[in-house]
Protein backbone atom coordinates (compact mmCIF):
# COMPACT_ATOMS: atom_id res chain seq x y z
CA UNK A 1 0.00 0.00 0.00
CA UNK A 2 1.16 3.62 -1.13
CA UNK A 3 -0.10 6.79 0.39
CA UNK A 4 -0.02 9.67 -2.31
CA UNK A 5 -1.49 13.10 -2.36
CA UNK A 6 -3.81 13.44 -5.18
CA UNK A 7 -4.48 16.89 -7.04
CA UNK A 8 -7.67 17.66 -9.37
CA UNK A 9 -7.77 20.36 -11.49
CA UNK A 10 -11.04 21.88 -13.64
CA UNK A 11 -14.16 19.57 -13.73
CA UNK A 12 -12.05 16.39 -11.91
CA UNK A 13 -12.11 18.76 -8.85
CA UNK A 14 -15.64 20.17 -9.43
CA UNK A 15 -16.68 15.90 -9.18
CA UNK A 16 -14.44 15.09 -6.03
CA UNK A 17 -15.91 18.12 -4.39
CA UNK A 18 -12.31 19.14 -3.68
CA UNK A 19 -8.80 20.21 -4.92
CA UNK A 20 -6.63 17.71 -3.34
CA UNK A 21 -6.93 14.58 -1.32
CA UNK A 22 -4.45 11.83 0.70
CA UNK A 23 -4.90 8.57 -0.63
CA UNK A 24 -4.20 5.30 0.87
CA UNK A 25 -4.22 2.47 -2.43
CA UNK A 26 -3.23 -0.83 -3.32
CA UNK A 27 -2.87 0.61 -7.10
CA UNK A 28 0.50 -0.18 -8.33
CA UNK A 29 0.22 2.53 -11.55
CA UNK A 30 -1.62 6.13 -12.01
CA UNK A 31 -3.65 4.68 -14.30
CA UNK A 32 -4.76 2.16 -11.58
CA UNK A 33 -5.41 4.96 -9.17
CA UNK A 34 -7.14 7.15 -11.53
CA UNK A 35 -9.66 3.81 -11.91
CA UNK A 36 -10.16 3.33 -8.58
CA UNK A 37 -10.99 7.52 -7.77
CA UNK A 38 -12.73 7.16 -11.03
CA UNK A 39 -15.30 5.23 -9.44
CA UNK A 40 -15.73 6.44 -5.96
CA UNK A 41 -15.89 10.44 -7.43
CA UNK A 42 -18.31 9.61 -10.68
CA UNK A 43 -15.30 11.14 -13.05
CA UNK A 44 -16.93 11.15 -16.56
CA UNK A 45 -13.82 11.39 -18.57
CA UNK A 46 -11.99 8.88 -19.77
CA UNK A 47 -8.25 8.58 -19.23
CA UNK A 48 -7.24 8.48 -22.63
CA UNK A 49 -8.66 11.78 -22.81
CA UNK A 50 -6.58 13.06 -19.62
CA UNK A 51 -3.43 13.93 -18.79
CA UNK A 52 -1.66 12.77 -15.16
CA UNK A 53 1.64 14.58 -13.97
CA UNK A 54 3.68 13.36 -10.60
CA UNK A 55 5.51 15.10 -8.84
CA UNK A 56 4.98 18.26 -10.96
CA UNK A 57 6.29 16.56 -14.67
CA UNK A 58 3.67 14.95 -17.00
CA UNK A 59 3.58 11.22 -16.92
CA UNK A 60 2.54 8.18 -18.48
CA UNK A 61 -0.48 6.50 -17.67
CA UNK A 62 1.51 3.24 -16.60
CA UNK A 63 4.08 4.90 -14.24
CA UNK A 64 4.40 3.25 -11.16
CA UNK A 65 3.37 4.81 -8.01
CA UNK A 66 5.78 5.67 -4.96
CA UNK A 67 4.44 6.58 -1.31
CA UNK A 68 4.91 10.38 -1.05
CA UNK A 69 4.20 10.87 -4.57
CA UNK A 70 1.80 13.83 -5.43
CA UNK A 71 -0.43 13.06 -8.65
CA UNK A 72 -2.37 15.76 -10.35
CA UNK A 73 -5.19 14.78 -12.66
CA UNK A 74 -5.63 17.05 -16.23
CA UNK A 75 -9.48 17.13 -17.81
CA UNK A 76 -9.51 17.30 -21.28
CA UNK A 77 -8.99 20.90 -22.68
CA UNK A 78 -11.45 22.46 -24.82
CA UNK A 79 -10.46 25.39 -27.09
CA UNK A 80 -9.04 26.13 -30.37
Amino acid sequence: MVRVTVKYFAAFRERAGHACEQVSTDAPTVAALFAELAERHGFLDSMTRCKVAVNEELAEWNSNLNSGDVVLFFPPVAGG
